[in-house]
């Protein structure tokens, strides 16, 4: 296997406080990407109260990751989304649809107890190049 490289942009936020662990890592044809909250660049603070804004601020921080990557949310194959109350979805759903393409990812949705900064949903994805 090809070596791994560390994805980093300012366009997205850093590591959750200082955590160990990289935006994403391009490894082959593949970019795996880091589950991404509704925070915005150089801020502590989720961006939103409702579902439906943290799920955009999510997507834009992918979107950022992974043309830093030089992919892009067309290239999703496959994504996790984890929500801290699954009756959440259906919003999450309705702006998940507008950005994953005609085409969407393989995709698993998890209810978890909790996730940082009271979040609402996080997600991890994994793409093309």
């Amino acid at each position: 296997m090809e070596n791994k490289t560390a994805v980093r942009t300012g366009e997205a936020p850093a590591p959750f406080q200082g955590a160990p662990y990289s935006q994403a890592i391009r490894a082959g044809d593949f970019v795996f990407v880091s589950g991404q909250l509704a925070l915005r660049p150089d801020h502590a603070e989720i961006v939103g109260d409702s579902i439906e804004e943290q799920t955009e601020q999510v997507f834009a921080n992918l979107r950022a990751i992974l043309t830093a990557a030089g992919s892009g949310l067309d290239r999703l194959v496959k994504t996790t989304v984890y929500l801290a109350d699954l009756g959440d979805f259906a919003g999450m759903n309705e702006v998940y649809a507008q950005h994953v393409g005609e085409v969407p990812p393989a995709r698993a949705t998890i209810e978890v107890s909790a996730l940082p900064s009271g979040a609402k949903v996080e997600i991890e994805a994994v793409a093309t190049i």
